[in-house]
């Protein structure tokens, strides 16, 4: 194993244990000689990964006081490493509900400049994803990783570099969205034509109609979400490879 798997893994077994409830906020973690002994790592590993769990957000360290953990209202929950713990323990519906309230707020913006701004590289790689999500209702396959494509080509067409770099941040958050909407039965195939809607809205540069199209779009995930949290099923975990969906009959 390499010295960066090495880092990795230990960050995402403290990180992990944070996230699960397994140290309470303002509880301290263990100490070093026993986080060492306990996974098998170097002082120097486990000195880097309490590192980067200080820059997601997660742990405060101090001179006397150890490293302790913070509120999960501290966390960086822009962090793609937070999300994913996040899904392995479980997605409650205040997170959910989190994420809907973030996406109705960031995304009618961009894609009103989007109709404003795009460019004709932006409009064909937004074809292209369309295009991918069509052949995957059509044929079976991938249909998760094409339509996040979508949202992101959407959000660069804004030409809004701080937004540009909230959807890179965003990417794991949209991507939990998606997953779930494909769980509802015959999810994708009814979100297709409202993509088909926003893009149309954006080709015209009719920034009340995007608008418009893309919070039907997003109200409609809303739904997908409220239908799968009600039925019990499996939630998606988003370390795992995109679930694959059938072809229409």
């Amino acid at each position: 194993m390499t010295i960066r798997n090495v880092h990795g893994s230990t960050v995402d077994r403290i990180g992990g244990d944070i996230v699960a409830g397994r140290y309470a906020p303002g509880a301290s973690i263990p100490p070093e000689p026993m986080l060492c002994e306990e996974l098998g790592v170097s002082r120097t590993v486990v000195r880097e990964a309490v590192k980067s769990l200080i820059a997601k957000g997660l742990v405060s360290s101090g001179p006397k006081v150890g490293t302790r953990v913070l509120p999960a209202d501290q966390w960086n929950w822009f962090d793609a490493d937070v999300i994913v713990w996040q899904t392995r323990v479980g997605l409650s519906p205040e997170f959910l509900r989190d994420l809907q309230d973030l996406r109705r707020a960031v995304e009618p913006a961009a894609v009103r400049l989007a109709a404003e701004r795009a460019t004709p590289e932006d409009i064909a790689g937004m074809e292209a994803a369309y295009a991918l999500m069509k052949d995957a209702i059509e044929f079976g396959g991938d249909y998760v990783t094409p339509d996040l494509r979508f949202h992101q080509g959407l959000i660069a067409a804004s030409h809004n570099r701080m937004l540009v770099q909230m959807s890179r941040a965003l990417a794991a958050l949209l991507r939990t969205s998606f997953e779930i909407s494909t769980r509802r039965k015959g999810g994708p195939a009814s979100s297709l034509p409202l993509h088909r809607a926003v893009l149309d809205a954006v080709i015209a540069r009719k920034p009340d109609r995007a608008e418009k199209a893309i919070r039907v779009l997003i109200d409609g995930a809303r739904e997908d979400i409220d239908t799968v949290l009600a039925s019990g099923k499996r939630l998606p975990q988003i370390h795992e490879p995109p679930r694959r969906i059938r072809a229409t009959a």
